[in-house]
């Protein structure tokens, strides 16, 4: 008699462009992690983190990692959406600019990229500008030019005069000539970059499931870090970002010293704080919804999964 097929779990998992923070994601792919928990998890690029966010809204996905600054700004006003886990805690940026541009004050009057005026890059964008005297609006523009491809593009192109630039696409633009005009991580040591997020309702029908989802990235995001697989990993970051080998060596090094993927997919609560804050800075929250932020934070799902 043939053995018996165990079930699959299926899951819809929703982000931007799947890019670098998605690593674990497709190590757990590739490596079998996915399959070896019962998970078949479908990938779902929406093209921006803002239609992200919307697909979980939206029941367009099951859950979504993603900036989770519209998460935050829902559950605040009684919604649906909930932060479940940690995916990257720090910001491997670097804010990259047209070579005639060689300090941040020059880019008073210019325009600089982002992919959403409400999550992500141009929260970061704002924050770095106005450590050196520069304020959104009046004192330079943005344009929603898309993620971190499109973003590069847009440079290039010369529709925009800066932006904020992930690995690797950081290193590649200043090889070839443009400013470094400082990292992120200098300005902003620690945040909840990107997160997995879910709608409550859903998140309490398949808890099961989303907790064997949490396990199968921490095992994906061990292997990440673990230097005897970069036979591996290497070549799926190559194919993620689209980058050489050389590139992605850059960047994987890159994301090892700075901690990027948190081993146990925890949000420190410093982190979480700085992303609290820097919205209220932006004006995406009222200073009176500081508190209420934590209604968007469910950690039920992470309980007790590292001590079993």
């Amino acid at each position: 008699m043939d053995a018996i097929t165990p079930k699959m779990t299926e899951l819809t998992l929703a982000g931007g462009a799947l890019g670098f923070n998605w690593l674990p994601v497709f190590v757990a792919e590739q490596s079998g992690i996915f399959m070896r928990h019962g998970l078949k998890v479908s990938l779902k690029r929406m093209g921006t983190v803002d239609k992200a966010t919307a697909a979980i809204k939206n029941s367009e996905a099951d859950l979504a990692i993603t900036p989770p600054e519209g998460a935050i700004a829902n559950a605040i006003a009684g919604g649906r959406l909930r932060i479940v886990a940690g995916n990257a805690n720090r910001l491997p940026m670097t804010l990259v600019a047209h070579s005639r541009i060689k300090k941040i004050e020059d880019l008073r009057g210019c325009v600089l990229g982002t992919s959403s005026m409400m999550e992500g890059t141009a929260i970061y964008t704002m924050e770095m500008l106005a450590r050196h005297g520069l304020k959104y609006p009046g004192d330079y523009e943005f344009a929603v030019v898309g993620v971190h491809p499109e973003r590069w593009q847009a440079l290039q192109d010369g529709r925009i005069d800066a932006a904020v630039q992930p690995v690797p696409l950081n290193f590649v633009a200043i090889d070839a000539g443009y400013s470094n005009l400082g990292e992120v991580t200098d300005v902003i040591p620690e945040i909840a970059f990107t997160a997995m997020i879910g709608a409550d309702d859903w998140l309490k029908q398949n808890r099961e499931s989303v907790r064997k989802l949490l396990t199968a990235l921490a095992e994906a995001t061990a292997e990440v870090y673990d230097e005897s697989r970069d036979e591996l990993v290497l070549p799926i970051l190559a194919e993620i970002t689209k980058s050489s080998e050389a590139y992605s060596r850059r960047a994987l090094a890159y994301m090892r010293e700075k901690a990027l993927f948190p081993a146990h997919l925890e949000i420190p609560k410093s982190a979480f704080k700085t992303t609290v804050d820097l919205m209220i800075k932006a004006g995406l929250l009222g200073a009176a919804d500081r508190d209420k932020a934590n209604l968007a934070l469910d950690r039920q799902y992470l309980d007790g999964l590292w001590t079993q």
